[in-house]
């Protein structure tokens, strides 16, 4: 079993088996017709539960044969133009290599001496985003699995910050259209999901801050604290931005930490056009950012990064075999000043929420290094680009209502019948068309209530996908509502 083991003497076997793997998936790549085959799950178990665990196949290619099987043939894949469903996005190649890269060495960036060079690149890429955003010359970061993960941290260090003795009094604002995380995270920090005040939002679907001063004023007349402030930017459903410079001006105004869950909308911080749609930003006190949406990264890269890298002091915990307390070494020379392990050796587990973790960040040195910030800006602009031309289809088809323009590359809309008909009719076809056309394989959308009604959504994050797409799939949903609407006409 040794000639399993990455060494010196196993190289060509790695090189012969790693090689085998991407000629098969760029195969894969070149021959999709579609994002999907439509494979339920009742037809796909079977064939993963027919699988023996206990029983080696001992070969890779057979492996790979199998894999095609069980996987490859029925994976989604997001590279598709037809793809038009989550925050997923396509990604670049010299991420590709990097992730290729980092797997085989397999650095852990917990400990100096687990990643070396690794924990420079890291702490080098999160000097350069915290410098994209603006947050001055004491910030610092770290990367994470997600930005449920940045979130969480964000929400802890505000937690922390705030000083409460009593948590039941932390109140936390966000708007109705901002991510789950947020009441998830007051559940984990033991403040409760109740703590969260859910701010209405604007027609464009962006936080009203006239309502926000309104209830951070409420809030300190009942005695309670404002914790945290959480901007979005780039709400998940809509891409819409909540009004930064007003909302820091309130967050200062009541001394509430500032966060900024840019997950979404971080790819403004490479746009050559853009960018000022971010103006505010720069006076967060912690921001998060998801590589692996709109900067066309694989899963996952994402970091959460503060204003002040003190307060990542809150995360720190010290373990004798990993990262202990500092201590003095001694003088390196008769009459010298005695050195101390802090402060010498960068260990970022001392930021992390995670102690084992993922030389991610060789993703995003790699792209930065071969593409440049500019090229992958410039592929955020394509989408957000076509989002704006899918609004504009979308709005002079009578067979569709869309809700708002676009302010990143998220269309939310949903089909109507020529036909009146009642409004759970509606929902009910809107609902059959989408699930119709994933299970055809054709193309994928997603799905959204607004006001309680049920919409479809595109998430716009690949630069092949043209104006064509979007009208023929639009074609297709129109199609399967009419099927239903029609089918349910005849039954009646």
């Amino acid at each position: 079993m040794r000639s399993h083991l990455l060494n010196a003497a196993t190289a060509e076997s790695y090189r012969r088996s790693v090689n085998e793997g991407v000629e098969r998936v760029a195969r894969k790549l070149a021959t999709t017709r579609g994002p999907f085959t439509g494979v339920t799950p009742a037809e796909l178990a079977p064939v993963v539960d027919a699988v023996d665990l206990d029983r080696p196949l001992g070969d890779a290619s057979a492996a790979l044969d199998e894999l095609e099987d069980v996987y490859l043939r029925d994976a989604v894949y997001f590279h598709h133009p037809r793809y038009l469903a989550h925050l997923n996005c396509p990604v670049v190649i010299p991420a590709v290599l990097g992730e290729a890269v980092l797997s085989a060495v397999n650095s852990s960036l917990d400990t100096w001496d687990q990643s070396a060079g690794g924990t420079l690149i890291e702490r080098k890429l999160i000097d350069w985003t915290a410098g994209r955003i603006g947050l001055g010359p004491l910030a610092d970061g770290v990367f994470t699995s997600g930005g449920t993960q940045s979130n969480l941290q964000a929400l802890l260090l505000a937690r922390e910050e705030a000083g409460a003795g009593d948590l039941t009094k932390l109140r936390i604002f966000s708007s109705e259209c901002s991510h789950f995380s947020v009441q998830k995270s007051a559940t984990l920090l033991g403040l409760g999901r109740d703590a969260v005040i859910s701010i209405p939002v604007d027609r464009d679907r962006r936080m009203q801050s006239v309502v926000l001063a309104a209830e951070l004023e409420t809030c300190r007349a009942e005695g309670l604290i404002p914790m945290a402030i959480v901007a979005t930017a780039g709400t998940t459903d809509f891409g819409s931005i909540d009004p930064l410079p007003e909302i820091a001006a309130l967050a200062a105004e009541y001394g509430a930490w500032m966060h900024v869950d840019a997950a979404y909308g971080c790819g403004l911080l490479a746009s050559p056009t853009r960018r000022h749609l971010l103006d505010g930003i720069e006076r967060a006190d912690s921001v998060t950012v998801d590589y692996h949406k709109s900067f066309f990264q694989p899963v996952s890269s994402s970091a959460v990064l503060v204003r002040d890298g003190a307060t990542l002091r809150h995360a720190t915990y010290h373990a004798d075999y990993l990262n202990p307390l500092p201590q003095a070494l001694g003088s390196a020379r008769a009459g010298g000043t005695p050195m101390t392990i802090a402060g010498q050796i960068p260990n970022q587990v001392d930021k992390s929420l995670q102690t084992t973790r993922r030389f991610d960040a060789l993703k995003l040195w790699m792209t930065l290094r071969v593409m440049g910030a500019d090229g992958v800006g410039e592929l955020f602009d394509e989408v957000c680009d076509l989002a704006r031309a899918g609004f504009e289809l979308l709005a002079a088809d009578p067979r569709y209502d869309v809700v708002v323009a676009p302010q990143l590359s998220t269309l939310v809309y949903r089909y109507i019948p020529e036909a009146v008909t009642s409004p759970a009719e509606i929902d009910r076809a809107n609902l059959y068309a989408r699930k119709a056309l994933f299970a055809s394989g054709e193309a994928a959308v997603a799905g959204t209530k607004v006001d309680g009604k049920q919409y479809l959504k595109f998430t716009l994050l690949n630069p092949e996908t043209t104006v064509a797409d979007i009208a023929a799939v639009l074609d297709l949903i129109a199609g399967y509502a009419e099927q239903y609407l029609g089918e349910n006409l005849v039954h009646a």
